[in-house]
Protein backbone atom coordinates (compact mmCIF):
# COMPACT_ATOMS: atom_id res chain seq x y z
CA UNK A 1 0.00 0.00 0.00
CA UNK A 2 2.80 2.58 0.72
CA UNK A 3 4.62 1.61 -2.63
CA UNK A 4 1.19 2.81 -4.27
CA UNK A 5 0.28 5.21 -2.00
CA UNK A 6 4.04 6.80 -2.88
CA UNK A 7 3.83 6.18 -6.78
CA UNK A 8 0.09 8.22 -6.59
CA UNK A 9 1.89 10.95 -4.97
CA UNK A 10 4.84 11.15 -7.08
CA UNK A 11 2.53 10.79 -10.01
CA UNK A 12 -0.12 13.92 -8.71
CA UNK A 13 3.61 15.67 -8.22
CA UNK A 14 4.82 15.44 -11.40
CA UNK A 15 1.57 15.93 -13.31
CA UNK A 16 0.95 19.20 -11.41
CA UNK A 17 4.38 20.52 -12.68
CA UNK A 18 3.67 19.70 -16.35
CA UNK A 19 0.55 21.42 -15.90
CA UNK A 20 2.28 24.32 -14.97
CA UNK A 21 5.00 23.82 -17.57
CA UNK A 22 2.14 23.42 -20.32
CA UNK A 23 0.31 26.47 -18.93
CA UNK A 24 3.95 28.58 -18.74
CA UNK A 25 4.47 27.84 -22.13
CA UNK A 26 0.92 28.21 -23.53
CA UNK A 27 1.59 31.54 -21.93
CA UNK A 28 4.52 32.26 -23.41
CA UNK A 29 3.51 31.32 -27.09
CA UNK A 30 0.55 33.48 -26.57
CA UNK A 31 2.33 36.60 -25.98
CA UNK A 32 5.17 35.81 -28.86
CA UNK A 33 1.99 35.18 -31.51
CA UNK A 34 0.37 38.38 -30.40
CA UNK A 35 3.41 40.77 -30.97
CA UNK A 36 4.83 38.81 -34.06
CA UNK A 37 1.21 39.25 -35.43
CA UNK A 38 0.94 42.88 -34.45
CA UNK A 39 4.65 43.72 -35.97
CA UNK A 40 4.12 41.46 -39.05
CA UNK A 41 0.75 42.80 -40.39
CA UNK A 42 1.13 46.47 -38.91
CA UNK A 43 -1.40 46.90 -36.63
CA UNK A 44 -2.07 50.12 -34.00
CA UNK A 45 -2.89 47.10 -31.30
CA UNK A 46 -1.69 44.08 -29.66
CA UNK A 47 -4.23 41.20 -30.48
CA UNK A 48 -5.37 39.21 -27.69
CA UNK A 49 -4.47 35.46 -28.53
CA UNK A 50 -5.83 32.73 -27.04
CA UNK A 51 -4.67 28.65 -27.60
CA UNK A 52 -7.23 25.83 -26.67
CA UNK A 53 -6.57 22.39 -25.97
CA UNK A 54 -4.37 20.50 -23.76
CA UNK A 55 -1.38 19.92 -23.17
CA UNK A 56 -0.03 22.42 -25.39
CA UNK A 57 3.28 20.63 -25.35
CA UNK A 58 2.05 17.88 -27.38
CA UNK A 59 0.92 20.22 -30.12
CA UNK A 60 3.88 21.85 -30.01
CA UNK A 61 5.51 18.47 -30.79
CA UNK A 62 3.36 17.69 -33.77
CA UNK A 63 3.90 20.86 -34.91
CA UNK A 64 0.01 21.71 -34.90
CA UNK A 65 -2.26 23.54 -32.45
CA UNK A 66 -5.70 22.12 -32.70
CA UNK A 67 -7.32 25.83 -32.51
CA UNK A 68 -6.33 29.40 -31.68
CA UNK A 69 -8.27 32.23 -31.02
CA UNK A 70 -7.47 35.97 -31.82
CA UNK A 71 -8.94 39.03 -30.95
CA UNK A 72 -8.40 42.82 -30.73
CA UNK A 73 -10.77 45.95 -30.24
CA UNK A 74 -9.74 49.44 -31.69
CA UNK A 75 -7.38 48.15 -34.85
CA UNK A 76 -7.40 51.12 -37.49
CA UNK A 77 -7.22 49.38 -41.01
CA UNK A 78 -5.33 51.01 -44.25
CA UNK A 79 -3.81 54.41 -44.01
CA UNK A 80 -4.19 58.19 -44.05
CA UNK A 81 -8.08 59.30 -45.12
CA UNK A 82 -8.87 55.91 -46.38
CA UNK A 83 -8.57 54.44 -42.98
CA UNK A 84 -11.36 52.58 -40.80
CA UNK A 85 -11.59 51.91 -37.32
CA UNK A 86 -12.58 48.68 -36.31
CA UNK A 87 -13.57 48.50 -33.12
CA UNK A 88 -13.94 44.68 -32.17
CA UNK A 89 -12.36 41.73 -34.22
CA UNK A 90 -11.95 38.41 -33.51
CA UNK A 91 -11.01 35.46 -35.59
CA UNK A 92 -10.94 31.56 -34.74
CA UNK A 93 -8.26 29.44 -36.62
CA UNK A 94 -8.46 26.45 -36.98
CA UNK A 95 -5.23 23.75 -38.04
CA UNK A 96 -2.54 26.52 -37.01
CA UNK A 97 0.70 24.54 -38.69
CA UNK A 98 3.89 26.32 -36.51
CA UNK A 99 7.97 25.58 -36.50
CA UNK A 100 10.05 25.74 -33.27
CA UNK A 101 10.85 29.21 -32.85
CA UNK A 102 6.88 30.48 -33.42
CA UNK A 103 8.56 32.57 -36.96
CA UNK A 104 5.96 31.24 -39.27
CA UNK A 105 2.75 30.16 -38.20
CA UNK A 106 -0.39 29.02 -40.72
CA UNK A 107 -3.85 28.57 -39.90
CA UNK A 108 -5.68 25.89 -42.31
CA UNK A 109 -9.00 27.19 -42.27
CA UNK A 110 -10.54 30.62 -39.89
CA UNK A 111 -13.62 32.64 -39.85
CA UNK A 112 -14.03 35.47 -37.96
CA UNK A 113 -15.87 38.91 -37.02
CA UNK A 114 -15.00 42.54 -37.59
CA UNK A 115 -17.75 44.99 -36.22
CA UNK A 116 -17.79 48.87 -37.49
CA UNK A 117 -20.02 51.15 -35.35
CA UNK A 118 -21.56 53.66 -37.45
CA UNK A 119 -19.61 56.84 -35.45
CA UNK A 120 -16.54 54.74 -37.40
CA UNK A 121 -18.15 54.76 -40.75
CA UNK A 122 -18.71 58.26 -40.78
CA UNK A 123 -15.11 59.16 -39.75
CA UNK A 124 -14.51 56.92 -42.41
CA UNK A 125 -16.60 58.98 -45.10
CA UNK A 126 -14.11 61.73 -45.21
CA UNK A 127 -16.70 64.40 -44.79
CA UNK A 128 -18.27 66.51 -41.96
CA UNK A 129 -21.04 66.87 -44.49
CA UNK A 130 -21.80 62.93 -44.03
CA UNK A 131 -23.30 61.02 -41.60
CA UNK A 132 -23.62 57.23 -41.65
CA UNK A 133 -26.35 55.08 -39.56
CA UNK A 134 -28.67 51.99 -39.11
CA UNK A 135 -31.30 52.42 -41.73
CA UNK A 136 -33.90 50.44 -39.14
CA UNK A 137 -34.49 47.64 -41.25
CA UNK A 138 -32.27 43.94 -41.04
CA UNK A 139 -30.19 42.96 -43.91
CA UNK A 140 -27.26 45.07 -45.62
CA UNK A 141 -28.57 48.27 -45.68
CA UNK A 142 -27.89 51.75 -43.71
CA UNK A 143 -28.76 55.18 -43.94
CA UNK A 144 -26.36 58.14 -45.43
CA UNK A 145 -27.35 61.30 -45.15
CA UNK A 146 -25.30 63.91 -47.61
CA UNK A 147 -25.37 67.57 -47.79
CA UNK A 148 -24.43 69.26 -50.94
CA UNK A 149 -25.30 72.98 -52.78
CA UNK A 150 -26.89 72.24 -55.79
CA UNK A 151 -27.28 75.38 -58.50
CA UNK A 152 -26.46 77.66 -55.05
CA UNK A 153 -28.71 76.04 -53.07
CA UNK A 154 -28.30 73.55 -50.08
CA UNK A 155 -29.66 70.55 -50.22
CA UNK A 156 -29.42 67.53 -47.27
CA UNK A 157 -30.93 63.92 -48.35
CA UNK A 158 -31.13 60.79 -46.93
CA UNK A 159 -30.49 57.88 -48.77
CA UNK A 160 -30.91 54.53 -48.10
CA UNK A 161 -27.55 52.81 -49.00
CA UNK A 162 -26.24 49.16 -49.14
CA UNK A 163 -23.00 47.71 -47.76
CA UNK A 164 -20.97 45.17 -49.85
CA UNK A 165 -17.50 43.43 -50.09
CA UNK A 166 -15.91 44.55 -53.07
CA UNK A 167 -12.90 41.70 -53.63
CA UNK A 168 -12.78 40.04 -50.30
CA UNK A 169 -11.14 43.62 -48.70
CA UNK A 170 -12.89 46.67 -49.40
CA UNK A 171 -16.34 47.78 -47.43
CA UNK A 172 -18.52 49.87 -50.19
CA UNK A 173 -21.28 52.01 -49.34
CA UNK A 174 -23.68 52.48 -52.52
CA UNK A 175 -26.91 54.46 -52.28
CA UNK A 176 -29.61 52.51 -53.48
CA UNK A 177 -31.70 55.62 -55.37
CA UNK A 178 -31.05 59.31 -55.14
CA UNK A 179 -33.77 61.45 -55.11
CA UNK A 180 -33.10 64.38 -57.35
CA UNK A 181 -36.34 65.99 -57.24
CA UNK A 182 -35.91 67.09 -60.93
CA UNK A 183 -32.80 69.17 -59.66
CA UNK A 184 -30.08 68.72 -62.56
CA UNK A 185 -27.40 67.65 -61.37
CA UNK A 186 -28.44 66.68 -57.86
CA UNK A 187 -27.87 63.12 -57.80
CA UNK A 188 -24.27 63.27 -59.33
CA UNK A 189 -23.25 65.87 -56.42
CA UNK A 190 -25.42 63.73 -53.70
CA UNK A 191 -23.32 60.29 -54.51
CA UNK A 192 -20.00 61.90 -54.16
CA UNK A 193 -20.65 62.64 -50.72
CA UNK A 194 -22.60 59.27 -50.09
CA UNK A 195 -21.03 56.93 -52.33
CA UNK A 196 -17.52 55.34 -50.75
CA UNK A 197 -14.74 52.61 -50.60
CA UNK A 198 -13.15 51.89 -47.84
CA UNK A 199 -10.27 49.49 -47.70
CA UNK A 200 -9.64 47.01 -44.62
CA UNK A 201 -6.46 46.79 -44.47
CA UNK A 202 -3.90 45.08 -41.53
CA UNK A 203 -5.52 42.14 -41.16
CA UNK A 204 -3.93 38.69 -41.08
CA UNK A 205 -2.83 37.38 -44.86
CA UNK A 206 -5.14 34.96 -46.12
CA UNK A 207 -8.40 36.54 -43.99
CA UNK A 208 -11.01 37.86 -45.99
CA UNK A 209 -14.13 40.09 -46.04
CA UNK A 210 -16.94 37.53 -46.56
CA UNK A 211 -20.36 39.49 -46.19
CA UNK A 212 -22.05 42.16 -44.13
CA UNK A 213 -25.03 43.00 -41.59
CA UNK A 214 -26.03 46.13 -40.39
CA UNK A 215 -27.39 46.16 -36.75
CA UNK A 216 -28.81 49.06 -34.65
CA UNK A 217 -24.89 49.65 -33.29
CA UNK A 218 -23.07 49.52 -36.77
CA UNK A 219 -21.93 46.98 -39.55
CA UNK A 220 -20.92 43.47 -38.65
CA UNK A 221 -18.57 42.06 -41.51
CA UNK A 222 -18.20 37.86 -41.56
CA UNK A 223 -14.30 36.91 -42.49
CA UNK A 224 -13.22 33.66 -44.03
CA UNK A 225 -9.95 32.31 -44.93
CA UNK A 226 -7.58 29.42 -45.59
CA UNK A 227 -3.93 29.45 -45.34
CA UNK A 228 -4.03 32.77 -43.33
CA UNK A 229 -0.44 33.82 -42.78
CA UNK A 230 0.06 34.73 -39.10
CA UNK A 231 3.41 36.04 -38.64
CA UNK A 232 4.51 37.20 -41.58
Amino acid sequence: MRAIRTILITAVILGGLFVAADRGAVWFAEKQAAEKIRDSQGLSGTPEVSIKGFPFLTQVASSELDEVEVKLDGVTAGAGDRSVKVSGFDATLHGVRIDSSFSSAVAGRATGTAHLSYEDLTKAAGDPDVSVAYSGTSGSQVKVTGKVTVAGQPVERSVVSTVTVVNGGTIRVHADEVPSQGVPGAEKKIREKTDFDRQIAGLPKGLKLDKVTATPSGVDVTLTGSDVNLAG
